[in-house]
């Protein structure tokens, strides 16, 4: 076999072991969010109780998502989501336990913080790796690595919603996805190359002469990979990141979809029962709808983003989300808040990999900008969605949600910040 066939083949292997990894994410999050419902009703739990338990699993997400950037280039990548899946099935089976055995909020609220440790920086580590995978690979893949996580939460929706409907309980359904997420990663991960392989390149980057308009190659994190000159220390990289403009209005941009797609995510179930009288299984069925059509944009937004450039699409999806939530939230009868969540799905779902693949134009900085673009959507997808349920306590679940529009306008202004650079 020669050379070249050799190396497509390893290129091949990494792609698809990063397709694990985002698949694996999607079905952790779609099974614990589909049984809330359950989770609500074995603990007693009011709309203002539920968002606090969310931001027990919020605190340590953001804790997680906010040193992501310092534990990926510490660690790289692959340590990076190795571990976070192993805490992710923990927090998981603790979570299952803490409401079928122990009936204690306070357990629950524990597994779910581990949850959001293991969570944030995984996620992380994965537009990293993703995005050194889409250079070596030289064409759009990122909207698809990211559809891959949305058909994990279709998989973990579509499950969630069985196990509701036939009444298995929340400790062995959540017990058995959590071996399958932390079984899957670790042995995909031996495949990840974006910390020991350099993208190989027969002429320098350039913007002009690259055929991907999407992101820039990922260096491997080591001394003297950037051509001899030292590296900045970890640290002033971060901190350079934060400092940069269009870096942080790529991040407020992110922010707004994040928001659309993290509130679908833990209050789409709790509205249908609650605020338009279905019953916890159609609930789930819901969401799963929601990612459904979420998944389908991701899919299709390789072909979109080449055909129209990232400042059309990102308007659009902003401006269909918005359209989305006001028909789910006005609805006056189910089915029409079932077609909205299929609007509301399909303007999500550009959001994280349209602002990831921004974020990593310029190879030098891809790195620690993916980890600043990654904490500020995390930060809104895992906080927004608690603060949502506080809200909640005094003007209900479905109007709550009119709270994520005005962020999402912030969105469609913002959306020339992702055009690529000169």
């Amino acid at each position: 076999m020669s050379s070249t066939a050799v190396q497509a083949r390893e290129v091949t292997l990494w792609r698809n072991a990063v397709v694990v990894a985002y698949a694996a994410s999607g079905l952790a999050f779609a099974s614990w969010v589909s049984r809330l419902p359950a989770i609500r009703d074995g603990l007693n739990l009011t709309p203002g109780t539920v968002g606090l338990l969310l931001l027990c699993m919020t605190a340590g997400s953001f804790l997680s998502v906010s040193v992501s950037g310092l534990i990926v280039l510490r660690l790289g990548s692959r340590r990076t989501i190795q571990t976070g899946s192993l805490m992710v099935g923990c927090g998981l089976v603790l979570a299952g336990f803490g409401t079928s055995v122990l009936s204690s909020p306070a357990a629950v609220a524990a597994g779910l913080a581990v949850v959001g440790l293991g969570t944030a920086s995984w996620n992380t580590a994965s537009n990293v790796e993703g995005a050194a995978v889409e250079r070596a690979m030289g064409r759009h893949i990122m909207p698809r690595l990211h559809g891959s996580f949305s058909l994990g939460t279709v998989a973990g929706a579509g499950l969630g919603a069985w196990a509701a409907g036939v009444g298995v309980p929340v400790l062995w359904h959540l017990a058995a996805a959590g071996l399958v997420v932390a079984g899957s990663v670790t042995t995909a991960a031996r495949w990840f190359r974006a910390d020991v392989t350099p993208v190989e390149r027969t002429a320098p980057y350039r913007p002009d002469n690259f055929e991907d308009p999407s992101t820039g190659p990922i260096p491997v994190i080591r001394a003297g990979n950037d051509g001899g000159e030292s590296p900045l220390d970890n640290k002033r990289k971060i901190a350079q990141a934060w400092r940069d403009r269009r870096t942080l209005l790529l991040g407020v941009m992110v922010l707004g979809l994040a928001l659309a797609e993290g509130a679908a995510g833990d209050w789409v179930a709790l509205a249908l029962a609650d605020g338009h009288h279905q019953s916890d299984a159609a609930g789930a069925a819901g969401y799963g709808l929601f990612v459904t059509f979420m998944t389908i944009g991701r899919f299709a937004g390789t072909v979109v983003l080449d055909r129209f450039g990232r400042v059309p699409v990102m308007r659009w999806c902003s401006a269909t989300a918005v359209v989305g939530l006001a028909l789910f939230v006005f609805a006056p009868a189910p089915w029409l808040a079932y077609a909205a969540l299929a609007v509301w799905g399909l303007g999500a779902s550009l959001g994280f990999p349209v602002g990831m693949s921004a974020a990593a134009d310029d190879p030098a900085k891809a790195a620690a900008r993916v980890s600043v673009v990654s904490t500020i959507g995390y930060g809104a997808f895992l906080c927004g969605p608690p603060l949502l349920g506080l809200l909640a306590e005094h003007v209900g679940i479905l109007h709550s949600l009119l709270a994520v529009m005005a962020v999402l306008v912030a969105s469609f202004l913002l959306s020339p910040v992702a055009r690529k650079l000169p």
